[in-house]
């Protein structure tokens, strides 16, 4: 389910290379109350596959509320000013301790909530819900043996790259409707053009993404996580993880030690 629904969402952000679009100042305000209508049904049934597989529990659901608002309350802290994020850690860590389809679906809700409490609902919503979904199902993703300080690295890497990705997404839901794109210091076209082939329009939109958001925004949310997660990341995962043995997250538990024989 996943699978499925990450292959769609894919499809959501890249449908405009593999057609022909007219850029215009409505975006995708027309067709992202689809897209939104579009994941509530995935997420319900995610969950629900979660709960009747032993996956998930009443405890995690309530966890799952629980992060969700955290995340919420710290986005305005940021609120994205020069790139700085303080929601995408939670998720990187919360991914990695409660397994991909929970970090799935607090990716989603983490947005949903902050964006009710900043007003920030508008068409980009369904797409941040996404691509803030592919974070936390990733983290849930990485191999599982790394442990320790290895483990903190591969986080922080992880949040790293991440962050240079979610800025990508971001780019692309808009980019193709925009207008004058260029800039003075680039010589080349950087802005949409209908019907120019696939690679054509992709060279031009990671060039724009490259001169418009990879040395600022993208940066800075990246060291954002860099830092967050090797500063907090140690406490925060022994803190999820010590909730994550009260309650069923359909990852594998560690054997129970049997008592020893007194000497």
């Amino acid at each position: 389910m996943l699978t499925l629904a990450s292959l769609a969402g894919l499809m959501m952000f890249a449908w405009p290379l593999l057609v022909r679009v007219e850029p215009g100042s409505t975006q995708h305000g027309t067709d992202a109350p689809f897209v939104f209508v579009g994941i509530l049904p995935i997420l319900i049934i995610v969950v629900l596959a979660e709960l009747s597989e032993g996956g998930m529990d009443a405890k995690a659901l309530a966890m799952l509320g629980v992060l969700s608002a955290v995340n919420a309350a710290l986005r305005p802290l940021g609120a994205g000013t020069a790139g700085i994020e303080t929601v995408f850690f939670v998720l990187v860590l919360a991914g990695r301790v409660f397994g991909p389809g929970f970090g799935f679906v607090l990716g989603c809700t983490s947005m949903f909530a902050s964006a009710l409490l900043t007003a920030g609902i508008g068409p980009w919503l369904p797409f941040q819900m996404l691509g803030s979904a592919w974070i936390g199902m990733g983290a849930g993703l990485l191999p599982r043996r790394v442990t320790g300080k290895a483990e903190l690295a591969m986080l922080a890497a992880y949040g790293v790259v991440v962050a240079y990705l979610f800025g990508f997404l971001m780019n692309l839901w808009f980019w193709p409707f925009i207008t004058g794109a260029e800039v003075s210091y680039y010589p080349g076209q950087i802005s949409y053009v209908p019907g120019a082939p696939i690679w054509d329009n992709l060279h031009r939109f990671v060039v724009f993404t490259v001169l418009t958001s990879t040395a600022g925004w993208d940066t800075g949310r990246a060291i954002t996580n860099l830092v967050a997660i090797l500063v907090v990341g140690p406490a925060v995962l022994a803190t999820l993880r010590r909730a994550s043995r009260k309650a069923s997250y359909g990852l594998p538990r560690p054997p129970v030690p049997q008592n020893r024989p007194a000497e």
